[in-house]
């Protein structure tokens, strides 16, 4: 009998990557905002700035008030004003003053007039500028606070720091924000088969792509996995490399030896050393895919391990699907990755009853819908047709017949 749950729905899987993920939520550290990109947000981001801090000009051209164009007359030059000095203009009434974009607003004036919608006419008793365009009342004004107030709610907690919010946070003057620490990742290969690109390989061996493959997922998200060499499909090697692994890195990935057969020693090794939280998915491509915690002190240390089959497609499927998520909520990130809605292309037949995720290639079609065509090549040992597509296609559990124009859920990758 087992202790742990074998051949589990994937909506039950994802349920538990979710509970682990945040019972073991990673610490939060202060990062410069020059090294936060792509990090998750810890801590909401109040304002403590109103934004703009001033009123300013948004064009160049001449500030001033805006009841004096009632008059007809051109307006004297009183001075200038430009971006990053404040110099305490004050303009009385039929008086104008030059302006940058980005200035402060002179004292009295309301409106500003854009250079080109305006004419500068020398004069003896000084410049004057006769408006030619009139603006509406505060136009071309950008009011003090108009963005931000302080007190407001900039970012949240849980949101991932894309360029436009650090920027956000560069406004308030922040040099540094709290983020939820990335996860230490070791990724191992498993297989007496697998053999280095590069070097000759002999009959019944293949070159090694999943650790390439995966190593690239890992850093497209931003963490910096670190490559182990291939392990052989021995128990005793198995077992002294997830042991050193376990208490030096919060997650271990690893790739192949993880079905039922005779090689397959990780299942009984982390039921032995550890805690298996399910073994096995009811998803193709995918199916063997397993997740554990390691045993503490003494064990295989407090790392979370995930096992991945062993086919390529099989990696790209499981990381995609489960591993993200559960990189994604050690860190507490708040939006799932989005998931888009297309339609088929072409009929599908699906003959199993097990979630399916087919590769395929996603396009916008001219009235502005999606449409996705799935690569015939189905198979988890397929490369060449993840590599061809662009995107899983992810068809619901059970048996049927997707017609042409069917709408399926789209994940893109």
């Amino acid at each position: 009998m087992t202790d742990f749950p074998t051949r589990i729905a994937f909506d039950e899987a994802l349920s538990i990557v979710a509970d682990v993920a945040a019972r073991r939520r990673l610490p939060i550290e202060r990062t410069a905002l020059a090294r936060a990109h792509g990090h998750v947000l810890a801590q909401d981001m109040t304002a403590h700035l109103a934004q703009p801090p001033f009123d300013n000009s948004a064009m160049d051209g001449f500030a001033f008030r805006h009841a004096d164009l009632a008059a007809g007359q051109a307006l004297r030059l009183a001075g200038e004003q430009f971006a990053g000095a404040a110099l305490d203009l004050h303009l009385a009434a039929g008086e104008c003053a030059r302006i940058t974009t980005g200035a402060a607003l002179p004292q009295g004036a309301d409106t500003v007039v854009m250079k080109e919608n305006a004419t500068l006419q020398p004069d003896a008793q000084g410049d004057r500028v006769r408006v030619d365009v009139a603006p509406r009342r505060g136009q071309h004004v950008r009011v003090a606070g108009e963005d931000t107030r302080p007190g407001d709610v900039l970012l949240h907690a849980g949101e991932v720091l894309t360029p436009t919010r650090i920027a956000l946070a560069a406004s308030q003057g922040l040099s540094e924000l709290p983020v939820a620490r990335r996860p230490t990742v070791a990724v191992f290969t498993t297989g007496d088969e697998l053999v280095e690109p590069g070097l000759p390989l002999a009959p019944g061996q293949i070159y090694n792509s999943n650790r390439e493959q995966l190593m690239g997922l890992l850093r497209a998200d931003g963490l910096e996995p670190t490559a182990w060499p291939t392990l052989r499909d021995d128990p005793a090697q198995l077992a002294s490399a997830l042991r050193h692994a376990g208490h030096a890195f919060d997650l271990v990935i690893t790739c192949g030896a993880v079905s039922a057969g005779e090689k397959d020693h990780l299942p009984s090794l982390l039921r032995a050393h550890g805690r298996v939280l399910f073994w096995k998915v009811a998803m193709k491509p995918g199916m063997p895919v397993l997740l554990a915690e390691g045993g503490g002190e003494g064990r295989f240390g407090d790392a979370l391990f995930l096992c991945l089959p062993g086919n390529p497609v099989s990696v790209l499927a499981t990381w995609l699907t489960l591993g993200r998520a559960l990189t994604d909520g050690l860190q507490g990130r708040a939006a799932p990755r989005p998931r888009w809605r297309a339609r088929l292309a072409a009929p599908w037949d699906k003959t199993h009853e097990r979630l399916e995720f087919l590769r395929g290639r996603l396009r916008a079609l001219e009235d502005g819908s999606l449409q996705v065509e799935a690569n015939p090549a189905d198979g988890s040992h397929r490369m060449r047709a993840a590599a061809d597509s662009d995107a899983l296609i992810a068809l619901a559990a059970g048996a049927r017949t997707y017609p042409a124009g069917a709408v399926v859920d789209v994940l893109t990758y």
